[in-house]
């Protein structure tokens, strides 16, 4: 009995053996199962965190950026804003000047272009065709014609210069001083200040700037001025063109040419510099603009530009560039020069010079004799009706 008990045991150990293995393998595959399930949920949250990170990083950086460039287009658009307060500012200001200051009342204002080397010239002129002492001030309150020597200040301050001009001013009474520092190559600024000043201080209906080697009638130009009272915007002078000079070696030379086009173009229609008038609005139009008015190296070709994209009355007049040598012609009567001829026939000119001295060719000498040749007498400008009743 007991032989054949351990027998029975012998036969049913191998089939253990089998179950356990099979369980130990399944048991082994859910553990392993297990295992690599929790490593890949724990790598998944991992990685999703970075991930999560890496986005808000992203999503910070563009909200910076669109901060920061935000930011910079309030900022510049803030500039341009005070930038536009500011000149409006400017602009309010410069029309309180001009409403509630006490302007005197003129007609025209004729400024006399010199320079402190000039001093023959004016002294020329003072003898010739500009009145002096009690008359320039007559001519001021009965005719509203004011004429003023216009100068700006030498580069040294209080230098001797400036004292010789303080000197004769007391002496004649005669110079507008401006803000502005003397230099041949500053006409344009200077014209520009002139312009301003005289808009401050007289309340005309013309301004007109002359160069103090040109002959003026003043009856004949306050006559010409006259019939265009009534005319807003009225640009007047003897309108030219002409090549933009680009060669340095010129006279005229102009350093910003390639603003006019190719090498060659012609300037646009303007007045020339020897004298041309403008009305009261134009005027105030160059005083409220004059920080923002572009200056090229000719003040007239300037001027030309400051009014070239306004609706502007452009009016050539030939009796303000009449010449005081005659051409060389067979005819005797043809030889005569415009304005003397003009004289002749009773219509005098406004403003006489020679085109090729830009003025009248050796004006020192020469002027006194233009003055009895040409010149309309006193009995013109006295014998006229007050102008004053124009504005």
């Amino acid at each position: 009995m007991k032989s054949g008990k351990g027998a029975g045991d012998r036969k049913g150990t191998p089939k253990r053996v089998v179950l356990i293995g099979i369980v130990c393998f399944l048991f082994g595959i859910l553990f392993t199962t297990s295992v690599i399930s929790l490593w890949a949920g724990s790598n998944l949250e991992v990685t999703g965190r970075i991930l999560l990170e890496r986005r808000r990083s992203e999503q910070d950086a563009i909200l910076k950026d669109w901060g920061t460039k935000r930011t910079h287009f309030e900022e510049t658009n803030m500039e341009g804003l005070n930038r536009a307060e500011n000149q409006q500012s400017l602009d309010e200001l410069a029309m309180h000047n001009l409403t509630f200051r006490n302007r005197k009342k003129a007609f025209v204002v004729i400024g006399i272009n010199t320079a402190f080397s000039s001093r023959k010239r004016r002294d020329s002129i003072r003898r010739t065709w500009m009145p002096q002492g009690k008359f320039l001030r007559q001519l001021e309150q009965e005719k509203g014609i004011v004429v003023r020597f216009m100068i700006g200040r030498s580069i040294s301050q209080n230098s001797i210069l400036d004292k010789a001009m303080d000197m004769e001013e007391t002496l004649h009474n005669d110079i507008l001083r401006l803000d502005h520092t003397e230099g041949y190559y500053e006409l344009s600024a200077k014209t520009k200040s002139f312009f301003s000043t005289a808009v401050l201080e007289w309340d005309a209906d013309f301004y007109v700037k002359v160069d103090d080697d040109v002959h003026v009638n003043l009856g004949a130009l306050a006559m010409i001025l006259a019939n265009y009272s009534s005319t807003p915007r009225t640009y007047i002078g003897c309108m030219k063109s002409g090549p933009v000079l680009f060669q340095k070696s010129m006279k005229y030379h102009e350093p910003e040419y390639l603003k006019f086009g190719r090498k060659g173009n012609q300037y646009f229609l303007h007045a020339s510099g020897q004298i041309y008038a403008i009305s009261k609005d134009l005027a105030t139009y160059i005083y409220i603009n004059r920080h923002i008015l572009h200056k090229y190296a000719n003040e007239d070709v300037s001027l030309g530009a400051w009014l070239f994209g306004l609706e502007v009355n452009q009016v050539n007049e030939p009796n303000m560039c009449c010449r005081t040598i005659p051409l060389p012609k067979v005819d005797l009567q043809d030889q005569l020069p415009d304005c003397e001829r003009n004289t002749r026939e009773g219509h005098f000119c406004a403003a006489s010079f020679d085109w090729n001295c830009s003025g009248i060719c050796n004006s020192v000498e020469r002027i006194a004799d233009v003055h009895n040749r040409c010149g309309e007498g006193d009995a013109a400008i006295w014998g006229m009706p007050s102008l004053m009743k124009i504005i």
